[in-house]
């Protein structure tokens, strides 16, 4: 089970360089980000988590293939599995604008980050244990929201008649819950710290001009700042 999470790992890093950087259906991944105006997308610079993402991932496979494959660990590395083919599963998806679909494909891989989440006891930051995941789970919540924002934005949703913007600061509100919720609840710091590392983008890349959607994200993003310092469990 070890070799197989690790050439899943491994391709999904090749198919994510290769659509990155040369394009997959003529386009990369950014360039079909650019095609809608999205208010909840942060700004380019952003993405670049992924590498974080990454590289942590990358150790905690290391760690992986020299530990006795026990039952537990077992389950974990096909979850674990499971989240690199849900990602190139997404990423084809995305670049072939079978875009419901993607939606589909991020909640699958969303889930399975949260059974792995949930395997390690809360409180857990280790390389081995739920740090990879903080930091992986925190980038795709904000993710799934704004494919989510994408997709309704491409097929032209009118939101009930309600305005972007308010849909972008209810989102907003929705996110900084959570992050207060799994700040609290399992005793994680990094989650937040990746929410307001994508509130800040979303500021950066609406502008002063958008009012509320550059000033709220940075409320929050202060507000998250202050959960991490305070109320901290012996």
């Amino acid at each position: 089970m070890k070799w197989v999470a690790l050439l899943s790992f491994l391709l999904m890093i090749t198919i994510n360089g290769i659509a990155s950087t040369i394009g997959i259906n003529g386009k990369t991944t950014g360039e079909i980000s650019n095609q809608q105006q999205v208010l909840f997308m942060p700004a380019g610079y952003v993405f670049s988590i992924w590498l974080v993402i990454y590289i942590v991932l990358g150790i905690w496979m290391a760690i992986q293939l020299f530990r006795k494959n026990a039952n537990q660990e077992t389950a974990i590395l096909s979850l674990f599995t499971s989240t690199c083919l849900y990602n190139i599963a997404w990423l084809l998806c995305w670049h072939y604008e079978y875009f419901t679909l993607s939606i589909v494909m991020m909640i699958g891989l969303l889930v399975s980050l949260i059974f792995i989440y949930r395997s390690y006891p809360k409180g857990d930051r280790r390389f081995a244990g739920r740090l990879p995941f903080s930091i992986y789970m925190g980038w795709i919540s904000v993710a799934l929201m704004a494919n989510i924002s994408y997709v309704l934005t491409y097929y032209q949703w009118d939101g009930f008649g309600i305005a972007d913007v308010w849909w972008a600061n209810l989102l907003l509100l929705v996110a900084t819950c959570l992050a207060i919720y799994i700040r609290y609840v399992e005793i994680d710091v990094l989650f937040p710290i990746v929410i307001i590392w994508a509130f800040i983008g979303i500021a950066v890349k609406n502008g002063v001009d958008a009012g509320s959607l550059f000033y709220m994200p940075l409320l929050y993003s202060a507000i998250l700042v202050i959960t991490i310092f305070i109320g901290k469990r012996k």
